[in-house]
C-alpha cells in the first residue's frame, strides 16, 4: 500500500481538477414590516423570490444581498440574512445547492432586470400563487412548512 503525506493515499489526478457539474444559488423571501413575501412576476406568468447564483468565494449572505440590490434596488446588510435551510436538488443532471435566506426590507422594490421579471408584489403568505419558479417554492417550504406550496424534489436540510 502506498501512501503519501500523514498516511493518505495520493489525491487522482481525475479527482484533483474534477469538472463543474453543480450550481450554487440563493433564494431570498423577503419580509416587509407587515409580514408580506416580495414576490417577481417573470414573462411566463412564474413567480419567483430574489436570488440567483453565488459567486465563488462568496457567502451566501453575501450573495443575498447582492442579489437583491441587483434585481430590486433594495439594500439590506449581510448581518440582516439569515440562512434558515441549506435544499439540494438535481435539474438536468446538474446538482444544485441553494441556501435559503431570510431578511426584512420596508423599501419599495424596483425592476431592474426587466429581461427576467416582469414587476415586484408583496403578497400575504396565505396569497402566495401556485404557479411558482421551483426552486422559490423550495426556499419558501424550508421558510414556511405550512404555507400550501407546490411539492419540490429538493433535499431541505434545516440550518440550526
Amino acid at each position: 500500500m502506498n501512501l503519501t503525506g500523514a498516511g493518505l493515499l495520493p489525491e487522482r489526478p481525475e479527482r484533483s481538477a474534477p469538472a463543474p457539474n453543480g450550481v450554487t444559488g440563493v433564494g431570498v423571501v423577503v419580509l416587509d414590516p407587515a409580514g408580506r413575501v416580495l414576490l417577481g412576476q417573470g414573462h411566463d406568468g412564474r413567480w419567483e423570490l430574489p436570488g440567483g447564483k453565488v459567486d465563488p468565494g462568496e457567502s451566501f449572505e453575501d450573495a443575498a444581498v447582492r442579489e437583491l440590490a441587483e434585481e430590486t434596488g433594495l439594500a439590506v446588510g449581510a448581518a440582516a440574512v439569515r440562512v434558515v435551510a441549506v435544499l439540494m436538488d438535481g435539474v438536468r443532471g446538474v446538482t444544485r445547492i441553494s441556501a435559503a435566506a431570510v431578511t426584512e426590507s420596508a423599501g419599495e422594490p424596483v425592476v431592474r432586470e426587466p429581461d427576467k421579471i416582469r414587476r415586484w408584489q408583496w403578497t400575504e403568505p396565505g396569497a402566495i400563487p401556485g404557479e411558482l419558479f421551483a426552486p422559490s417554492a423550495a426556499v419558501l417550504r424550508a421558510w414556511n412548512p405550512g404555507l400550501r406550496l407546490p411539492r419540490v424534489a429538493a433535499h431541505c436540510y434545516p440550518v440550526a
